[in-house]
């Protein structure tokens, strides 16, 4: 008889966040249908927390995932992240006590410090699900200004711990073969057993076979599209490593060769950053449309669009990020615009004909890109959503992550 596998799964990202409604519990429904003991430890902001509660522990009860939420700590900087570290490992040390585990499997940093308290403390195993590279986004992002002395302490701080964390993982698993490349050239760090695991989609969820005419046609009628229009549509938020800016002025010159386009910005994020924009590059309101959606609304608002466009930000620590919006749009056969050095986007979207790539963000290469524009609707729908079930399956994913865990236990 096959050993129980049993998990618990921390995150500092709550369960409730958009985030982890479309990259953590797919993947944690799926390795439950294998039969894997799942316990889910995570940081809740509390203003979500109490609008998405029951939703998201009706959908954990469904699949038997147990959920231990915690309240996150949101300021002062720094002092408050320590003391959630602090309560992360005193819950993971209650739920150990109560319901022993295998497998400790942490997603990113913070998460990692628990991981490495319970293998030194209990033995348990500890699978490091680094995400990125923490303390380089930090220092990217413009959170931790290297200009600040504090800063710059914590950002050597957490450079250490990353090369622990690396250490002391039984696996660790990397978004990508960037980034994976760039951990084994660190020293010391040749050796480490990685698995790449890039960001995956539902594809039942993410199928443009599923949206009827009848619900496409009412959202048509909502949002003021017409059948005419030209969709340029960009999913999720707007803050830190997306470039709201740089693709406003992409739409803009789009409308110059396609002056019946429309810009479908599906968002949860504040709208006023989007509102100054459309000013500032004085675009006709009509033009924009901005719209909010839980995951459940995403895919018949996705299936509105001919093209999507994606620009994050070519930094260092974006090496090891993946995009979970490239699988979700490809499942929904839907091409995209994206820049180049970013995770392994170099790599799939010119090798698979994804869409177009453009390999600087400025004026010019916004012109050359809508000048090609038109080739993508020679793209068949069903060749996007192929190499998606491919490539960025939640099938997948979990089927490596399932093999890692019985590596583990083995």
């Amino acid at each position: 008889m096959q050993k129980e596998i049993r998990v618990l799964y921390i995150s500092y990202d709550g369960m409730t966040d958009p985030l982890c409604e479309s990259q953590v519990i797919p993947y944690l429904r799926e390795l439950s249908k294998k039969g894997v003991k799942i316990s889910i430890l995570s940081a809740e902001k509390p203003e979500v927390f109490h609008k998405r509660q029951k939703y998201i522990k009706a959908s954990l009860d469904k699949y038997n995932i147990t959920w231990h939420p915690i309240m996150y700590t949101k300021s002062p900087p720094v002092l408050s992240t320590l003391k959630d570290i602090r309560k992360l490992k005193k819950a993971a040390k209650n739920i150990y006590i109560k319901e022993p585990f295998d497998i400790v499997h942490c997603r990113s940093y913070i998460s990692a410090f628990a991981g490495v308290y319970l293998k030194k403390k209990f033995g348990v195993k500890f699978l490091f699900d680094m995400r990125g590279f923490y303390a380089d986004e930090r220092v990217d992002g413009n959170l931790w200004p290297q200009s600040n002395p504090v800063f710059k302490r914590v950002y050597k701080y957490f450079k250490k711990k990353e090369k622990e964390f690396f250490s002391a993982a039984d696996h660790t698993i990397s978004l990508t073969y960037a980034g994976r490349n760039i951990i084994h050239k660190m020293p010391g760090l040749g050796n480490i057993p990685i698995y790449v695991i890039p960001c995956c989609a539902d594809m039942e969820h993410f199928n443009f076979n599923s949206s009827s005419n009848s619900v496409i046609n009412s959202l048509r009628k909502e949002l003021a599209i017409t059948e005419d229009d030209y969709v340029l549509s960009y999913l999720g938020s707007i803050g830190t490593w997306y470039m709201p800016n740089e693709m406003m002025t992409f739409f803009k010159t789009l409308l110059i060769t396609k002056p019946e386009a429309k810009f479908l910005i599906i968002t949860r994020d504040n709208p006023d950053i989007i509102n100054n924009l459309i000013e500032q590059h004085n675009i006709p309101k009509e033009k924009i449309i901005i719209r909010p959606a839980n995951r459940e609304e995403v895919p018949n608002l996705l299936a509105l669009s001919n093209v999507s466009i994606f620009f994050i930000k070519p930094v260092f620590s974006k090496k090891a990020s993946s995009p979970t919006k490239l699988a979700e749009l490809l499942g929904m056969g839907i091409p995209v615009v994206c820049n180049s050095n970013v995770g392994d986007i170099d790599k799939f979207v010119p090798e698979n004909n994804l869409g177009i790539m453009i390999d600087s963000i400025s004026i010019d290469s916004y012109i050359q890109a809508c000048k090609e524009i038109e080739n993508l609707e020679k793209i068949n729908k069903n060749h996007l959503r192929n190499v998606a079930c491919e490539l960025f399956s939640l099938n997948g994913g979990s089927e490596t992550y399932y093999k890692v865990y019985k590596t583990l236990i083995d």
